[in-house]
């Protein structure tokens, strides 16, 4: 099977309210969405997400990628071979999303061909739970947050974003606990704010509030002082930010990680089930990570399972979408449609009435 043909469309999605995130302040989120047409006539597709500090590219930017560098070699090849796709890219430095774009659309072109959805040719289930991230913001509106999500959509785990400083942090954890009660889990994810000579002091901070996983407490490596911070922490820290592929992964396995974080809008389906098979061999768990998808973007990343509830719900931060279909959420759960087109995901309608003109 080869690629006939391709096209890469960008939109802009409004958000509901400001987002404030660690490195940012938004109104609305860019998107990528590459579209690969068979020689056999199966079409597949990803969804990637652009931010400068996330992602480093412009829809310019990555366009000329795709098309100058990396589909002329994927263009040659068969890409029923996962391996060979891997390889015909594997040589080109940098490109993280672009390649993870080309990497995920051929899995869903396999799909589309074999008539079957990744989840099920990955043995994978339909339900799978998810959690909602709370961003910034004072303490109060976070646990009004946190208390309407869950009464909504009867969410049982919650990522909140901490790094607002220690005092800060501790007050929204206890006011959503107070807003939500016992039952909800409750994660951290600092990004990597506080220094390293505090991250242990703050780990064991989180835990005594009932925080059960503490995502980058602070910038973190491989090394000695990551091996120590794991061992000597009560909880798991789920390491996100530094580990971005299966040799990242690797070697933080070594040094005893516990959880790391899989993120396929940010390095494609083939990197994050690489991460999760080496973690599975530790019995370390991995989570599907936030990467402010759209809706169609979580339909795609979510055929990637996880041990923790899964992060992929900011669709729901959006008033506009690209899906041609809804994916409601009940009892913090959704059920996967069971269709291996996933080009049929897609509102192409609503695509050009979002589409951002890259070209500017």
């Amino acid at each position: 099977m080869k690629i006939a043909g391709w096209s890469i469309h960008f939109y802009r999605l409004p958000y509901a309210r400001e987002v404030v995130w660690a490195n940012a302040v938004e109104r609305s989120g860019t998107f990528a969405l590459l579209r690969l047409t068979a020689d056999s006539g199966e079409v597949g597709i990803a969804e990637g997400t652009l931010k400068d500090t996330w992602s480093g590219v412009s829809p310019r930017s990555l366009a000329a990628s795709l098309e100058d560098i990396l589909l002329p070699r994927v263009m040659k090849i068969d890409v029923s071979d996962e391996a060979a796709v891997a390889g015909s890219i594997a040589g080109i430095p940098d490109n993280r999303l672009a390649k993870g774009l080309i990497e995920t659309a051929c899995w869903t072109l396999r799909a589309a061909a074999a008539g079957k959805p990744l989840w099920r040719m990955w043995g994978g289930q339909p339900r799978v739970e998810l959690s909602w991230t709370v961003t910034r913001q004072a303490p109060k509106l976070m646990a009004h947050e946190s208390a309407d999500v869950c009464a909504r959509y009867g969410f049982r785990t919650l990522k909140v974003k901490g790094g607002q400083g220690l005092e800060t942090d501790l007050q929204a954890l206890a006011e959503i606990r107070s807003a939500v009660g016992a039952g909800v889990e409750l994660y951290v994810d600092a990004n990597s704010a506080y220094p390293r000579a505090q991250a242990a002091a703050y780990v064991a901070a989180l835990a005594d509030a009932g925080v059960t996983i503490a995502e980058d407490p602070c910038a973190l490596q491989p090394d000695a002082a990551f091996a120590a911070l794991q061992a000597g922490s009560p909880i798991p820290i789920l390491v996100d930010r530094s580990c971005a592929c299966s040799e990242d992964a690797a070697l933080y396995l070594e040094r005893g990680a516990q959880a790391l974080s899989t993120k396929p809008g940010r390095v494609g389906l083939t990197q994050t089930r690489a991460i999760a098979t080496l973690a599975a061999g530790r019995k370390a768990k991995t989570t599907v990570g936030i990467y402010a998808e759209s809706l169609l973007g979580t339909l795609i990343n979510l055929q990637q399972p996880g041990t923790l509830a899964a992060e992929q719900t900011f669709f729901l931060a959006m008033t506009e979408q690209v899906a041609a279909v809804e994916l409601p959420i009940r009892g913090g759960c959704v059920e996967l449609p069971g269709t291996p087109d996933y080009a049929s995901l897609v509102d192409w309608d609503a695509v050009r009435r979002c589409a951002l003109d890259y070209n500017i």
